[in-house]
């Protein structure tokens, strides 16, 4: 196995069980190492520290064990054993009212790079890393043995999320079965998953809590859902006893979806209505109309470089949301953008709220669910934030 060594005192944050290795911090390497080839990191001094993914980049391994063990079938089968064993731990995998779940969460899951979501009998595996996008197969099968008889199908979903300098050429598709069922359960609500087309794996897992928690809220409301994407928000909303709830998305597949997922939940209710159109557009032309928002937007920030701008944006959406929302109305507004931290979007959101002459409440802090864990050593894991106000 090729070799990586540190430069000298940079081996503190691995000392940490922090799960990357920046190119800054290398000194030198072993010829002929391959992107996505497992190598092993050692000190300055020759100490053994971790074993990782190579990857070429700022982050230049991906820790996957900072004891010196074997990269093989047992260690995967290891590692996703105790991922399933944590959701059937929170109640979350084995629940017959619920049979969608985030199974692997990267970092989170001590196994960076790679995120499992499970949609009834098919998981949908995404590599976000050559290293991780290398070993799929032995990943998928560990899967299956692992998930025995919970699982029938393996999509591999990697065409948008590997690095494109890697020239893999991946296409997506089955690894296990092919099956053609793509609905799926949420706290005893259907949906139809797009795990073909479909943004991340087909469905924004990492909003279940917050869908909830918004249904409790909607009772007799007029719900306008921006970025409705498939429609999660929405029909959450209508379970709750919404009077009108509107969808909003640029997508036109987007509201096609949403409407295919309201028609399966309930079948001609004239309560809902879509429309394809810019989010900012809309709340500009929107009247007061509505009492209870929900601005669940695509990252604004890919990159730090990006945060200024990005901040910029946030506080121009939640000031048109505040503008437009009834007295006594209630805003569920998010980020997911990682380089945005809760403060950073905190600031946003207030410098909004200031700008529209609105009062405002925090009712709740929002945050992504324990199937999304982040790992303590790796507090840039902490992604999904959001917050619940209250606007008179």
């Amino acid at each position: 196995m090729k070799q990586v060594y540190l430069k000298r005192g940079k081996e503190d944050s691995l000392l940490r069980f922090h799960p990357w290795v920046f190119s800054g911090a290398i000194q030198r390497a072993d010829d002929g190492i391959e992107e996505g080839e497992v190598v092993r990191v050692l000190t300055a001094n020759g100490d053994f520290i971790a074993i990782g993914h190579f990857q070429i980049g700022s982050i230049a391994v991906r820790v996957l064990s900072f004891r010196d063990v074997a990269i093989d079938a047992d260690f995967w089968a290891s590692r996703l054993a105790s991922a399933l064993k944590m959701r059937q731990a929170i109640g979350i995998a084995d629940n017959p009212n619920n049979n969608t779940y985030r199974l692997v969460h990267g970092e989170g899951d001590m196994l960076p790079g790679l995120v499992i979501d499970v949609y009834g009998k098919t998981a949908v595996m995404q590599a976000h890393s050559v290293g991780m996008h290398v070993c799929r197969i032995d990943i998928a099968e560990q899967l299956m043995k692992v998930m025995d008889s919970r699982l029938e199908n393996v999509y591999y979903k990697s065409e948008t999320t590997l690095p494109y300098k890697a020239d893999l050429g991946q296409e997506n598709g089955f690894i296990y079965g092919g099956s053609d069922d793509n609905t799926a359960i949420e706290n005893g609500l259907m949906f139809y998953v797009d795990w073909l087309r479909g943004q991340k794996t087909g469905f924004f897992v990492d909003q279940r809590e917050n869908r909830s928690l918004l249904e409790r809220f909607a009772k007799g409301k007029r719900v306008l859902n921006m970025f409705c994407y498939t429609g999660g928000f929405s029909f959450y909303a209508m379970r709750g006893g919404a009077k009108l709830v509107h969808s909003v998305d640029s997508s036109a597949k987007a509201i096609e979806l949403t409407n295919r997922n309201v028609q399966l939940n309930f079948p001609g209710d004239q309560r809902h209505q879509a429309f394809c159109e810019d989010a900012f557009k809309y709340l500009e032309q929107a009247g007061d109309q509505y009492d209870l928002i929900i601005l669940d937007p695509p990252a604004f920030a890919k990159h730090r470089g990006a945060l200024h701008n990005a901040l910029k944006g946030y506080t121009r959406l939640n000031m048109k949301a505040f503008q437009k929302i009834q007295s006594g109305g209630i805003l569920f507004t998010f980020s997911c953008s990682q380089v945005v931290s809760k403060d950073h979007f905190r600031n946003a959101v207030f410098t909004a709220a200031a700008q529209a002459g609105r009062k405002v409440r925090i009712l709740h802090q929002l945050h992504q669910p324990a199937d999304h864990p982040i790992n303590i050593y790796h507090p840039e894991g902490e992604y999904l934030k959001g917050l619940v106000l209250y606007v008179e």
